[in-house]
């Protein structure tokens, strides 16, 4: 932060830390090395989104929409019914990972209504986790750095693009320069026309939902008899759970395997979330948008499912070697149509999220540097030259421009690409946890204008748990049949998240004993009069004069006072 960065001194009263203080008596601002800015209130930090680029209702569900909305449903649902065996189980698992994953939203609309701040899962974790002071908020940074990557969708929109071109689907050199590419573009445009990128958005979800209804209503018409196959008879005997040449006969393990790729399909439902700061009245947009997304997205996703069922035989469905989409366009439409048309389809879905996890994860890792998290977080937070976000989209690049080129192809490339998803089950089973102890810890004073029924709440904390721990349940076939140890993935998962204890304790511990300096967490008040919060080293002999009280926190989880030492 530049020097003029300010932070709020509360008043002393150690026997009474644990009570909240009154921001209004703590006028006095001090500068990041805890001298005193005479006359000075605040400042002017230049984060402020113009009003002009404020989403409303209809940008917030694009946002989610393009997140969620991305290979899954035109590819998972041939696995799903390989694993089940039963048309009508596989339809049910779409409908009730939409209820569950309903139910995670209820959880963040209660979390974001409270704390209508950009960063997510960071500022909802820090209200909760406070001690040790820093950790929690590190585990979060290096797991969103790290993982945070769009290397899965960048390079599938490659492979679709060569794939519309006529040209096989190869996992060689070509579709990761188009992936590289289309990373590219997609960053340059956010940073420099930051409006045009949001209609991109816009336009590429308008576009996904209208594909999504065109298999619908394809769907209808195959149950009516319109079809270039004959009936399939898939809906006879729609709860039997059958076994046949390639499906069903999975046992256990299977149907769990099932339920969590499906949930996966669903993932990107807190899109949103991320950029609170950056929605027109917050509040509002949220709750109307969120719910509105997720439920229309599950409405398709079923339907889409009984399209699928309708045109396409259960062993062809089963064995399918290309995307469920192409033979559903080919059973309807013919095989010139499917060919040319559905790859071009699912690369402009892949593009569509790639710009919805650039626009979102780039302001989660602006956040982390706005409170002096990160290396150099000075460069990562700036908004310079055009008032975006620039640098944190470029961090953004960095990482999934590496994962992009750096590993083979193959198994370990696979591995690293699938890896991001597994770590959030955590960082969710502790957000439903944290949730259950605001609601019911009332020292907590913790108030929300939405208020999530403790059943549901319980309902997706125990769904994370069982995304958390299945992946360690061994499978009845070869151990390692990716290439690698089924329990590999996992627990590089863990990993990861346990690297950042490690950053912390280098950063809050080591660093500061052999530099002769203290982590002082204080607030800042920036130019839309919001108290943010800002990490800062002090120097051993002036920790005493700057330091008071540790962080302290309203019934709404803003920050009251302003000093924690560690």
């Amino acid at each position: 932060m530049a020097d003029a960065t300010s932070y709020k001194k509360p008043p002393v009263d150690s026997d009474t830390y644990s009570d909240h203080v009154d921001s209004e008596a703590a006028s006095e601002v001090y500068d990041e090395n805890g001298s005193l800015l005479s006359g000075k209130t605040g400042s002017s930090t230049g984060y402020a989104v113009p009003d002009s680029r404020k989403i409303g209702v209809t940008g917030a569900v694009f946002l989610i929409l393009n997140k969620m909305i991305g290979t899954g449903i035109f590819s998972t649902p041939s696995s799903i019914f390989a694993s089940t065996g039963s048309v009508g189980i596989s339809i049910l698992l779409w409908a009730v990972a939409g209820l569950l994953t309903l139910s995670g939203l209820s959880v963040y609309l209660e979390f974001g209504l409270a704390i209508p701040r950009s960063g997510g899962e960071k500022n909802y974790l820090e209200r909760v986790f406070r001690q040790p002071p820093f950790l929690i908020t590190s585990v979060f940074a290096v797991q969103m750095i790290l993982l945070g990557f769009s290397a899965g969708n960048s390079l599938a929109f490659g492979r679709y693009v060569l794939l519309a071109c006529g040209h096989p689907m190869p996992d060689g050199l070509v579709p990761r320069i188009i992936a590289v590419i289309c990373m590219t573009f997609v960053v340059l445009l956010h940073a420099i026309k930051p409006t045009w990128g949001l209609r991109l958005t816009n336009a590429l979800g308008v576009f996904k939902v209208l594909v999504l209804l065109l298999i619908v209503f394809a769907g209808f018409a195959a149950l009516a008899g319109y079809r270039l196959v004959p009936d399939p008879h898939n809906f006879d005997n729609f709860w039997a759970i059958e076994k046949g040449d390639g499906y069903g006969g999975g046992g256990a393990y299977a149907y769990a395997t099932a339920l969590l790729q499906v949930v996966y399909s669903y993932k990107g439902w807190e899109n949103a979330n991320y950029v609170m700061g950056e929605l027109k009245n917050p509040q509002r947009t949220l709750k109307i948008a969120a719910p509105l997304a997720v439920i229309g997205v599950t409405i398709l996703y079923v339907l889409a499912n009984v399209a699928y069922f309708a045109a396409i035989p259960k062993a062809e469905l089963a064995k399918s070697e290309v995307i469920v989409a192409g033979l559903f366009f080919r059973n309807m439409f013919g095989e010139s149509v499917a060919a040319r048309s559905l790859p071009a389809f699912v690369a402009l879905s892949n593009i569509g999220n790639v710009l919805a996890v650039s626009f979102a994860h780039s302001r989660v890792n602006q956040e982390l540097a706005k409170e002096g998290i990160l290396p150099w977080s000075n460069f990562w937070a700036s908004t310079k030259p055009f008032r975006t976000p620039a640098a944190s989209l470029f961090l953004h690049w960095i990482v999934t421009v590496v994962v992009l080129v750096a590993p083979p192809p193959g198994p370990a490339y696979n591995f690293i690409v699938n890896l991001y998803t597994y770590p959030g089950a955590w960082i969710n089973t502790m957000v439903a946890g944290g949730l259950i102890y605001l609601q019911f810890k009332k020292s907590e004073n913790w108030s929300s204008p939405w208020r999530t029924w403790l059943p549901v709440t319980i309902v997706y904390l125990l769904l994370n748990i069982f995304l958390a721990v299945t992946p360690f349940i061994p499978p009845n076939s070869d151990w390692n049949a990716d290439g690698y140890p089924y329990y590999a993935f996992p627990l590089v998962g863990i990993a990861i998240l346990l690297l950042g204890v490690v950053y912390w304790a280098v950063w809050t511990k080591l660093l500061p004993k052999l530099g002769g300096y203290t982590i002082v967490a204080g607030m800042l008040v920036d130019e839309t009069g919001e108290e943010v919060m800002r990490y800062r080293k002090v120097p051993k002999t002036r920790a005493r004069e700057v330091m008071t009280q540790p962080l302290l926190w309203d019934s709404n989880a803003s920050v009251h006072s302003g000093y924690g030492s560690l």
